[in-house]
């Protein structure tokens, strides 16, 4: 009887090596039946080899890989569960869209009006029935992209394996066929693999993310924790915009410590993380959105007085840039809760301002 509570994959000490060069290092994970996950990380970080050893494109130097407790070591591509959906789409331009969809059942055991009938259920899913008979050239990037994911569903595979599959369209339709993906993927209940790049859609798309360096996982968690809860430098700065500057524990007290930040000329306080001594030098993050800027002092533990130096207006909010008393710059997103013009702006150029932050927000790093 199948266990649907135990890990649908698992990856156990799989390593991948060419010559001297490690392209993947003692990877260890697991992802659950009907789950989004992303492996994300810059080129070269070792996530297209990782998706390429789950479809079965290329065999790990060591370690093993099992999909649906059944050791994928030595299936061959054909005879696993899995299809893999590729940033090209691959689409044949001389077919039309529901024969590109059914392409892939030609050679299942389905009479013809089965196979006709899951063509129509792909379409409906992907909302793509009145375009049926055209051909790919005849519609958008973003609808050429919904047939490759009607394509690799209409074999019901139990894992999809998709590399980069938003990177070819604009960001306006990327953001929108990120949560038609979703819905997609919550209405078929398929395990989705998705190699990424991009910060934003992996933190849009899974259900949890692993972030990748040099062969390495650094990371592995929901996109809040690894956001709000970075475990090294890396991943703190991989993750989003951040400041970072080198500080010195003077004391810890429960949940909160106190420390010596020479660029902000004085002491601070922030939540303590696990290990913490007093004399430790670590480092305190902060992320833009996390800090307020204002014109007059305001009251808490941590406050900072600098100069707005640059300033930046994206439309819903702006970005500034505030140069400290040491020299040193911190920056900070405002939300533009009023139109421009208009009183209540927190800062212009050149202004002495306040900047503070909870302790909260601080993250104190040591790796």
């Amino acid at each position: 009887m199948q266990d649907l509570t135990a890990p649908f994959i698992r990856i156990e000490g799989v390593g991948e090596s060419f010559g001297q060069f490690e392209a993947l290092r003692d990877v260890n994970l697991t992802i659950d039946r009907g789950e989004i996950f992303a492996l994300l990380g810059g080129s070269g970080c070792g996530k297209t080899t990782l998706l390429r050893m789950l479809a079965g494109f290329e065999s790990p130097t060591r370690g093993r890989i099992f999909i649906d407790g059944q050791d994928m070591v030595d299936t061959p591509p054909w005879e696993r569960p899995v299809h893999m959906m590729f940033q090209s789409y691959a689409l044949f331009p001389h077919m039309s869209v529901a024969q590109n969809v059914g392409y892939g059942l030609k050679h299942e055991k389905m009479t013809r009006a089965a196979r006709e009938a899951r063509v129509e259920e792909m379409l409906d899913l992907v909302q793509l029935t009145p375009f049926a008979s055209r051909k790919p050239h005849q519609i958008s990037g973003g609808q050429r992209q919904r047939v490759a994911l009607a394509r690799a569903l209409a074999r019901q595979p139990k894992l999809l394996l998709l590399d980069e599959p938003l990177a070819a369209l604009d960001k306006k339709l990327r953001e929108h066929t990120q949560f038609e993906l979703m819905s997609i993927q919550q209405r078929t209940g398929v395990t989705f693999i998705v190699v990424t790049h991009d910060q934003e859609e992996a933190m849009t798309l899974a259900d949890r993310i692993a972030v990748m360096d040099k062969g390495v996982v650094r990371q592995v968690g929901a996109p809040t924790e690894i956001y709000e809860y970075p475990n090294s430098r890396f991943v703190a700065g991989f993750i989003g915009a951040i400041s970072s500057f080198t500080a010195r524990v003077l004391r810890v007290a429960g949940d909160q410590a106190e420390v010596e930040v020479a660029e902000f000329g004085g002491s601070f306080t922030a939540r303590a993380t696990p290990g913490l001594r007093e004399g430790q030098e670590v480092t305190l993050a902060l992320r833009p959105e996390k800090i307020a800027i204002s014109k007059t002092r305001p009251e808490g533990v941590n406050v900072i007085p600098g100069q707005v130096k640059d300033l930046a207006y994206f439309g819903k909010d702006s970005l500034y840039r505030v140069s400290l008393a040491s020299g040193a710059l911190l920056s900070v997103h405002a939300v533009n809760a009023r139109r421009a013009g208009e009183a209540g702006r927190p800062a212009d150029w050149d202004d002495e301002v306040w900047l503070s932050f909870e302790p909260g927000s601080a993250i104190l790093l040591t790796e």
